[in-house]
Formats: structure tokens, sequence, C-alpha cells
């Protein structure tokens, strides 16, 4: 059985709906990702498919079991990372795993025996007893993470996992959870990072204005949606430039500011032509899942 199954969700606040019959299954084992703009519908979806907002139809099933009327023993074999960590400050690294384990009504005696793998998993080995006041916040985000696994869960729920982190951080938490679903754990990923949805994620679903605009693995998203290969062209001068010429070189051209994106099968002789041309700065790169993203749904910025 799926370890999450959402058919025909819908919610609706006022007139307005924020989520409008979307569906979706994870597979066992897989790390799928839910991306979105700000207000297409993610955060307001993990929280039906938690038992926490009363959806106003559709189905939901999580480790099995019906959801919202079973959401709390639903809820038992999930493992959850909100947005921002709530670690207690008041205990130290272990003590916040082992009070945590105690929700979910585990013996003290299991939860002690599965600390220390917990934490040589978030790279915390040596901070047992360390006070989470001295941690940084990349630590702190690695014990979040290490504290949602304390009940193995059968899927495990990422709410923007590396928001804030810097470069170093967001990598070591990249390389813990490639090994998830290894160990068979299902993972159900939020991110505003394209990049990290691309290393990560087996499948996605691209929301926008509480819809599903597009569905499938991250490679297979590139190739239907987007040409191949981008130049992107900077300067004062990059939109007049595009006004005039780019049309003659690329598929498909998009001016932002003061950068032309090219997108174009073959870059050669956009590349030639640029070659000549003074006060104009490009690059050329293979297109990604973020030119998927912004193709669908736009670049205009939401609040």
């Amino acid at each position: 059985m799926a370890p999450l199954r959402v058919a025909g969700l819908r919610k609706r606040y006022g007139a307005h709906d924020v989520i409008a019959g979307i569906g979706f299954e994870l597979a066992r084992g897989e790390c799928f990702g839910l991306l979105g703009p700000n207000g297409a519908g993610k955060t307001t979806t993990l929280r039906c498919v938690l038992g926490l907002t009363q959806p106003l139809a559709g189905e939901i099933t999580l480790a099995g079991l019906p959801v919202p009327q079973q959401a709390r023993a639903a809820r038992a074999r999930v493992g959850v990372v909100p947005q921002t960590d709530n670690l207690d400050p008041d205990f130290s690294v272990a003590e916040n795993l082992l009070v945590y384990g105690r929700y979910f009504g585990l013996p003290e005696r299991t939860i002690r025996s599965r600390i220390p793998e917990l934490l040589e998993f978030a790279g915390l080995g040596a901070r047992a007893q360390t006070s989470i006041r001295e941690l940084s916040g990349g630590m702190k985000r690695r014990l979040t993470l290490a504290r949602a696994l304390i009940n193995e869960p059968e899927l495990l729920v990422l709410d923007e996992p590396t928001t804030g982190l810097d470069p170093q951080a967001r990598h070591l938490i990249w390389e813990r959870l490639k090994g998830l679903p290894q160990r068979g754990v299902t993972v159900l990923l939020t991110t505003h990072f394209m990049d990290e949805a691309e290393r990560l994620c087996h499948r996605l679903a691209i929301l926008d204005g509480g819809r599903i605009v597009a569905q499938g693995a991250p490679h297979e998203l590139i190739e239907a949606h987007i040409e191949p290969q981008v130049v992107e062209v900077y300067g004062e001068n990059a939109a007049n430039w595009a006004g005039t010429h780019a049309a003659g070189y690329a598929a498909r051209f998009e001016v932002s500011g003061e950068t032309a994106y090219c997108y174009v099968s073959q870059a050669e002789p956009l590349l030639a032509h640029l070659t000549r041309q003074v006060g104009l700065r490009y690059l050329h790169r293979p297109a990604n899942l973020e030119d998927v993203f912004l193709k669908l749904t736009g670049r205009e910025l939401r609040e």
C-alpha cells in the first residue's frame, strides 16, 4: 500500500479555492517533491495530509489509514520536519530526542537505544549533552531531522528543510536525505530551492493556484516543458538587444530586468552572434528545473 495517496483534494477559504481538486500518490522508498510559489497551496495540502486542516472534499490515505478520520493514529507513523525548528532550549540534544520519543508512547529503553544512531546520522555524535542554545543553525536543523526519525516513520514530511542555511549545511543535509529512501523511508518534500528538488526528488508535482500544473520526474519535466539549452544575456542593453535580435536565434525568450533568457535547441549561432556584441555578457547552460518552474508559474513576485 502507498505511504500516501491523495485524490480529489479540495479546500476553500471564503470564495477562494486554495486547493482545487489535486491528487498524487507516493511510492514506498521515493522522495516526492511538492513545489509551487507562495500561495500555491503547498502548506494547506500538507496540513490536510496530516489531518491538521479539514478538507472540503477528497480522499487522503496516510500510512494506510484514512485522514482525517484516523489522523492521530496515522501521524504516529509519520515524521515531520517543520519550516522552523521547535527544539526545547531548556534540554540538551539527547534530552530533546528522549522527550520527543515519549510523545509516540515509545518505551524509554527503545528511545535511548536509537539516540546514538540518530545523533551519528545528524553529525552530532559528540554533542549529546550539548545545550540547544549552543548549537548553530545547521546543527539545529540536523537535530530536527534526526528527531523526526525517532519513531522510525514510514513517511517523512519535510517542509522547506534547508531554508536559511549556508551552502555547507544544506549540502550536509542533502547527503543525509539522499540515504533515507535507500532505507525504505518515503519522503514528501516542499522546497523553494529548485536545485534541491532536482537533486533529491524521484518525482515531483508543481502547484499553482491550487492546481497541479505538471507532475513527473525532474528530467522528464525538463524534457517536456523547456528547450534543452539556455543562454542568459546580461547588461543595460540586454532588453533592447532582445527586442531586436533574440527572436532570430531563440525558440523562445523572456526579459526580466537587465537579463534576457534565450531558450534554444542549438546555441552555437546565438553564441557566435553574442561574441560580436559590445557591452553584453552572457552565460550558456543546460536547462534546469527552475526554468520549468518559472515557465509554468511565471516570474512575477508572489506575496
